[in-house]
Formats: C-alpha cells, sequence, structure tokens
C-alpha cells in the first residue's frame, strides 16, 4: 500500500522497491515560472536540494538529467557523461508522451518508458534530496543513493550554478 495521498507510478516504484522516502506536498500556483523554484520556496527546502527532471536528446537516445533547480543543465557534460557529442532539451510534449508525466511533475522515477538517467554529482552532498514525485505539488524527500539506485541513474558533474 502505497505511503501517498494519491499515489503517482513514481511513488509505487518506490513502494515496490522498498524504498524509504517522504512525500512532501504543496498547493501549486498555475503562474509560477519555475516549478522547482517554487517547490523550494513552498516547503521551506534550500533550492540545491531540490531537483528537476529534464529530459534530453543525446545523440538521438532520450536521457533523463537530474540537476538542482538552483542550476542549470550543462548538455556538453550531459553528452559527454552519456559517452555522446550532442545534447538537446526535447520538447515538451517529447518529455510529456516518453514519461507519462505531465510538465512541472516529471518524475526521474517510474516514467512510462525509462530512458538512461544521470543524476547530477551535486546531489552526493545532501542527506537527502527532493525530485518530483509525478505531479505537481508532490515532491519525494530520499537518500541520493537511493534515488541513485530506483533510477538505475549514472552519476555525474552535468549542472552549473
Amino acid at each position: 500500500m502505497s505511503r501517498t495521498p494519491r499515489a503517482t507510478p513514481a511513488t509505487a516504484a518506490l513502494d515496490a522497491a522498498g524504498i524509504p522516502f517522504t512525500v512532501r506536498t504543496y498547493v501549486p500556483d498555475p503562474r509560477a515560472e519555475s516549478y522547482g523554484t517554487e517547490a523550494a520556496a513552498a516547503l521551506g527546502v534550500a533550492a540545491p536540494r531540490v531537483f528537476k527532471t529534464l529530459m534530453v536528446d543525446v545523440d538521438g537516445t532520450l536521457t533523463v538529467a537530474v540537476v538542482p533547480v538552483s542550476g542549470t543543465l550543462n548538455l556538453k557534460a550531459l553528452a559527454a557523461a552519456r559517452g555522446g557529442k550532442k545534447a538537446v532539451l526535447a520538447a515538451g510534449d517529447v518529455a510529456e508522451r516518453r514519461t507519462g508525466y505531465v510538465l512541472g511533475g516529471i518524475s526521474p522515477l517510474g516514467q512510462r518508458q525509462q530512458s538512461p538517467v544521470v543524476v547530477d554529482a551535486s546531489a552526493l552532498q545532501f542527506d537527502t534530496v527532493l525530485v518530483s514525485g509525478g505531479r505537481r505539488g508532490l515532491e519525494i524527500e530520499l537518500a541520493p543513493a537511493d534515488l541513485i539506485r530506483a533510477s538505475g541513474a549514472a552519476v555525474a558533474a552535468i549542472s552549473q550554478q
């Protein structure tokens, strides 16, 4: 049984794997310009501990990048981490179709079609980090090692502040 008010594929995947996590919720503001920054402020969490999920095309392979909301994705570093040459952000509709989630609620966990995942190395400096739980206003707090294990992620320095 899920530990969330409304289970999502992300929380169900963590439950099934027996990975401990905490659900943190807030009421999303439809006018917010940055979903991640809004989540950090609403939950009273330092922005570097809140991670956004981005869908990126690396040499023709859709790849998930998980980076702090306080930074920006370094596309060249992501391409290098995946052994590629070129990376470009995927269109929002592509990300939604691939993951089964809506923009602002895309989780690196429980996606409709699994893609390779790369988590920024900065996550390792924290006891816990927050990622989207699969819908706007729902964040999952968990240990970085558990995020990496649950998503099958590689770890690399892919963000810049």
